[in-house]
């Protein structure tokens, strides 16, 4: 597929070899050979042909990005750093990594005197920490509380500053015209950790990203891994293709079979090209126009299917996906238009199918997604309306209820990204989603909005089943009949969203719900949890999920083979390990689950409900504990016991626990797990040998008899003083255990 990109070179008219003088980048390392990360710092896009990285951390999968980098500006020069930490005495004046040596540099060749001395005056914009460490090192400082319209950097010939002490407009026009005029600047920020903190939108209202668009450096989302003790190693042979303009030449280069990629280089660049399509302005004049390019040319090969998937091998494919995707979701609702791969994933609406408006009552005490019963059809502007005392109270519109995100596989099934949510700032929100999806309110948790009305207008009605609410005929008659490819069925626990062709022929989506009620209560009754939940547990099928093939979570994922499972109430009676197992991490407890058990201990969840809902034998619900399976397997554990082996092999470990379940009944373990819901805080364990030793002894005294012995026959290691706790209990071993050789 990727062959049609060969000609692309022919659309990339602007060479990126101009890019700074290699004197540049020699001047800002010498002497530096680590630096320090304080925190955890984050990457910086860059991509403009006078700029260039400086020092590169890890991204993750062995990819490095930049986590410092510089530019030439008109006639001055700008120096960036991925942490506010940079600033401070502490992380500057250590003596394990170079940092202060690389600031000093920054500041010298800010100032374009790197081998002339240091009589430049520096302003340091509320950042005492970075203004005394200069001071000692015999720069010439002054402290700037404010900019005063830029009246304060006459005199200045460098200005250091965490670009969150810019204050408006005023102050980023001020700095751009005094570098532009010759001036050095110095700045410092974290992408992620602003972004978390203010709520807003890193790549429009961060003041450093506005302030240096223009060079084309951007601080990006994201947490970068050390390279290095403490830090990150520096040198120029470690900086390859962390430039985005680089990292597009290459692929381009690749694709015209000029150049080679091996497989590493392109998780490089796809990896470095994605982060900066994320983090750019929509004004960039650097890299989005030759993408844009590029796009035009090949619009209709961005259709990612599960028939013709894209894969790592079409990485400049996957960059222009990207580009889709991040270009669609910055758009205002009136210019969102359908996305192409729309009608293979999540799919089309039917032609004709009319859209409506509905009135709905949402009670927002119950946090996260409402269900609104109608479809936003790809590239459609739905409009919600709600009571002006629900505005700017961090309500949400949602288009989409896929909401894993797949950049990270090697192979895209569908478009990596298909969900949307736009926050309710005003009485009247309008949203779309290229890709479409059904349409919920969500409330943010702790609302205090009560129950309020909205009327949502512009969708299609999907089948939608509410149990206890929904009339039973009108859902055969009509209901299950309606347009939209996706239907959901509620119960009180529970929501399960699968495509419309499941539900079309489902007579009793009644009987359904209230199996998964009591699915979900049995498992909160082990959990020794009230039945009530703040919000019910959702299900959600998918051509292709995050992890594994399934995942707890909100939702719980799976893939789509699953969906007729999940409404077939004949298959669920007799047992579906996959969909209740994931159901069991969602009532797992930490306190309770050690190392090695996460997936030993979610799946007493599962035998408890084969057992007291389906009314089936828990061990004959999956093959790995039959009784001749766990015969064979404690056999050989036990001739060469090793606890790290028994970590490894869930089955194995989940042998321990249907011993004592068969011993002593699901009550001991409710009991037990009740108690530690009740502990205070400084009860709970912190560690694993902490946690391996409350479960021997909570445990033991409640069911009246020491276990200190069966744990140890199983070689699960607890302390002396656990088993002593226990020791005055009658002792207690499985009939036959350990078995003999």
């Amino acid at each position: 597929m990727i062959r049609l990109f060969l000609l692309a070179a022919t659309f990339l008219c602007t060479p990126v070899a101009a890019r700074a003088d290699e004197a540049d980048l020699a001047a800002l390392l010498d002497g530096v050979e680590t630096l320090a990360a304080p925190g955890v710092p984050g990457p910086l896009a860059v991509c403009g042909p006078q700029a260039l990285a400086v020092v590169a951390g890890g991204g993750g999968k062995d990819v490095r990005e930049p986590v410092v980098a510089a530019a030439r500006w008109g006639r001055g020069r700008v120096v960036a750093f991925g942490h506010t930490g940079y600033l401070d005495a502490k992380t500057l004046s250590g003596t394990a990594t170079d940092t202060g040596r690389l600031m000093q540099n920054a500041v010298r060749w800010a100032a374009g005197t790197q081998g002339a001395g240091r009589e430049v005056v520096v302003g340091a914009l509320r950042a005492d920490g970075l203004r005394g460490f200069l001071e000692e090192k015999g720069f010439r400082t002054v402290a700037l509380p404010d900019l005063g319209s830029g009246e304060r950097l006459r005199g200045v010939r460098v200005l250091c500053t965490d670009t969150a002490r810019l204050r408006g407009a005023g102050d980023t026009d001020a700095v751009a015209r005094f570098v532009q005029a010759g001036g050095g600047l110095v700045a410092v920020s974290l992408g992620w950790g602003w972004k978390q903190v203010t709520g807003k939108d890193l790549v429009t209202e961060h003041a450093g990203n506005r302030l240096l668009a223009p060079v084309g450096i951007a601080w990006a989302d994201g947490y970068l891994k050390h390279t290095a003790e403490g830090g990150y190693a520096v040198g120029p042979d470690r900086l390859g293709l962390t430039h985005a303009g680089a990292c597009l030449e290459a692929l381009v280069a690749d694709a015209a079979g000029t150049r080679r990629l091996t497989a590493s280089d392109r998780r490089q660049v796809e990896h470095v090209l994605g982060r900066a399509v994320a983090a750019l302005a929509p004004r960039d004049r650097h890299l989005l126009p030759r993408l844009d390019r590029l796009r035009k040319q090949h619009a209709d090969a961005l259709v990612p299917t599960a028939k013709s998937p894209l894969r790592k091998e079409n990485a400049l494919a996957r960059v222009l996906l990207r580009l889709d995707v991040t270009r669609a979701g910055r758009l205002p609702a009136e210019k969102v238009r359908a996305h192409p791969a729309a009608a293979a994933f999540p799919g089309a609406v039917p032609d004709g199918a009319p859209r409506v408006r509905r009135t709905i009552a949402i009670d927002t005490a119950v946090p996260d997604w409402h269900a609104t019963g109608l479809y936003a059809a790809p590239g459609e502007v739905v409009t919600v309306t709600v009571p002006a005392r629900a505005a700017g109270k961090g309500l949400h519109v949602r288009i989409g209820c896929h909401n894993d995100r797949l950049w990270h596989h090697d192979v895209w099934k569908r478009v990596p990204e298909v969900c949307r949510r736009v926050a309710v700032e005003e009485t009247v929100t309008r949203a779309a989603n290229a890709f479409g999806g059904p349409v919920y309110l969500m409330a943010p948790r702790r609302c205090r909005l009560g129950t309020i009305e909205a009327v949502v207008a512009g969708g299609v009605e999907m089948p939608h089943y509410v149990h206890g609410q929904t009339d039973p005929a009108a859902w055969r008659r009509t209901i299950r009949q309606r347009p939209a490819p996706w239907a959901e069925l509620a119960g009180r626990t529970a929501v399960l969203t699968v495509p419309s062709e499941y539900v079309r022929g489902l007579d009793d989506p009644g009987a359904v719900c209230a199996h998964w009620d009591r699915v979900l209560d049995a498992c909160a009754d082990l959990a020794a949890r009230p039945r009530e939940r703040d919000r019910p547990e959702r299900y959600v099928p998918d051509v292709q999920i995050s992890a594994g093939y399934m995942h707890s979570g909100y939702p719980i994922m799976t893939h789509l083979d699953a969906a007729p499972h999940m409404v077939d109430l004949g298959h669920l009676m007799k047992g579906d390990w996959g969909l209740y197992h994931e159901t069991g991490h969602n009532h797992q407890s930490p306190d309770w689950t050690f190392g090695g058990t996460v997936e030993v201990t979610v799946n007493l969840f599962t035998m408890y409900v084969l057992e007291t809902v389906c009314g089936q034998d828990p061990t004959a619900g999956h093959g790995a504990i039959s009784d001749a399976t766990r015969a064979k397997k404690t056999r050989a554990y036990l001739a060469h016991p090793d606890f790290e082996r028994w970590k490894r092999d869930p089955f194995l470990g989940l042998i321990m626990y249907i011993q004592m379940e068969q011993a002593f009944g699901w009550d001991a373990f409710k009991k037990v797990f009740a108690e530690y819901r009740r502990l205070p805080r400084a009860e709970r364990p912190r560690s694993d040998d902490a946690k391996r030793d409350q479960w021997l002894v909570r445990f033991s005294r409640t069911v009246g008899r020491d276990l200190g012995p069966f744990f140890g026959a199983w070689h699960v290691p607890v302390s002396d003083a656990a088993r002593k706790e226990v020791a005055d209990l009658p002792g207690w071993m499985p009939e036959g255990f350990p078995p003999s050789k």
